[in-house]
């Protein structure tokens, strides 16, 4: 029996594409998937120790709040966008409209860089954590690794409503397991006043620059608030996407926000001496367990490693769906295989597999000779994914301030739009300047990426791309 056409359906055709992906996420899922993938047990127990050496207890106690903020004005022009065009691809598809082939296909180049590095490195750090905790040796590790990449692209491809559900679990999993963390904490291990999370002055950088000391700090807030554009990418597949989109985009920023700084809090009142915890291989761990105990440690472990392994199903999800969007309009190689959906389960299984080769090519070259070296490829993630967010969300701005988009969608800032996609940009520019801090030649490395992507851009691929089926003119006037 044939399926009639809703009016997500007849929405979408707006854009010129038909309803090939299944719409299985809901509300929640919309706000899991993006929850699961900013994962705050990730980020704050694999960088807590950097920001603390950097920035001290202030770096942590101040710098969180900052760095939740910035993200939140991004998370807000970012979701009027994905209300105004609920599309998969997402990014690439509102910087097409809104600033043509060009920047469309620059965009989705930056946002796949960003997210395929950003599922190596999510994928990797859950394998090398697995394997600490079965006590196996760094070999393992990356067969572990290529076990997980793979489970993660089979379920992607089996059935989106078994990621949704999984998404779900997982935003249950990641609070329940921040709440318990903290509780115990504050029960038991709090050793400072809050006062403390305010203090200065302290920092282990060569110089002695307190100042530059806590603008690297603030590194810890930015690598976790990565990956909130899932919520958009799985547009096609969320059930009123206009709506739903922008609300998970903005409710994932703000709950992590707030269970991160829960988290954030709790450890850095437990320390005890935070320079000699600084130097801790686990910073983090070393704090619950120090607090807490050896099974509290144990234990933690065990929810950071369940934390990575949802956040890199979810990252598949995103990455796929980017993929799929971009090869549909055949702005990549292979374009026929990519955008190739199965018409059993509904999912870009083309789009998945390859993301997952990917991947895992990405950490072949990169993780066996230097962990150094794949953690500048995961800082270079973080710069491209953040520069594929600018990029829409100024020349949004840009088009509203000329009168050339007008039609916004049901979830909008009315007057604010113009003023809060400004500061989105400009936090965006700040973000650079943090990871230049954190790791200069990983930020040197970003800037030859975007060289290269102009020639290629520039020789190989505007004669040919020409982005979207609909442009805006078209868009505006329907």
């Amino acid at each position: 029996m044939t399926r009639r056409p809703d009016d997500d359906d007849r929405k979408l055709a707006r854009f010129g594409y038909a309803q090939e992906l299944a719409r299985r996420f809901g509300g929640f899922s919309s706000f899991a998937i993006g929850f699961s993938v900013i994962s705050v047990l990730t980020g704050v127990t694999s960088t807590f120790g950097d920001a603390l050496a950097a920035g001290g207890p202030a770096g942590l106690g101040l710098g969180w709040p900052l760095v939740a903020c910035g993200t939140m004005l991004v998370a807000l022009a970012m979701a009027e966008l994905s209300s105004a065009f609920p599309t998969a691809g997402a990014l690439y598809h509102w910087a097409s409209l809104l600033g043509g082939p060009g920047w469309g296909w620059s965009t989705a180049m930056l946002n796949l860089a960003g997210q395929l590095a950003i599922v190596a490195a999510i994928d990797l750090a859950c394998a090398q954590a697995l394997a600490q905790v079965v006590g196996w040796d760094r070999r393992a590790a990356f067969a572990l690794y290529a076990v997980i990449v793979a489970v993660h692209g089979a379920l992607n491809a089996a059935s989106i409503r078994l990621v949704a559900w999984l998404n779900d679990a997982s935003a249950t999993v990641h609070m329940v397991g921040v709440a318990v963390l903290v509780g115990a904490l504050f029960w038991k291990g709090v050793a400072h006043p809050w006062a403390y999370l305010v203090h200065v002055g302290g920092t282990a950088r060569p110089d002695g620059l307190y100042v530059l000391g806590f603008v690297q700090a603030l590194v810890l807030g930015v690598w976790t608030f990565t990956g909130f554009d899932a919520a958009a990418h799985v547009s096609e597949e969320t059930r009123h996407p206009d709506r739903r989109a922008p609300i998970g985009i903005v409710s994932a920023v703000a709950v992590s926000a707030v269970a991160g700084f829960a988290l954030v809090a709790a450890l850095a009142l437990s320390v005890r001496d935070w320079r000699v915890t600084a130097e801790a291989p686990d910073a983090a761990l070393s704090v619950l367990r120090g607090a807490l105990g050896p099974q509290a440690g144990r234990f933690a472990m065990g929810l950071a490693v369940l934390a990575m392994w949802f956040a890199g199903l979810s990252s598949v999800t995103s990455a796929s769906r980017m993929l799929f969007a971009f090869a549909r309009d055949d702005g990549i190689p292979m374009a026929a295989f990519l955008r190739h959906v199965d018409g059993r389960t509904q999912t870009p299984i083309g789009a998945i597999g390859a993301c997952v080769l990917v991947s895992v090519a990405l950490v072949i070259v990169t993780a066996p000779w230097s962990d150094a070296v794949f953690l500048t490829v995961a800082v270079l993630a973080t710069a491209a994914l953040y520069a594929s967010y600018a990029v829409p969300i100024a020349l949004g701005a840009a088009a509203r301030a000329a009168g050339r988009w007008t039609q916004r969608g049901s979830w909008n800032l009315g007057r604010a739009g113009i003023p809060v996609a400004l500061a989105a940009v400009g936090w965006t520019v700040a973000v650079g300047g943090i990871l230049v801090l954190a790791n200069a030649g990983a930020m040197a490395a970003f800037a030859g990426l975007t060289g290269v992507l102009f020639a290629v851009w520039r020789w190989r691929v505007r004669a040919r791309f020409t982005g979207p089926k609909i442009d805006l003119a078209h868009f505006e006037v329907e």
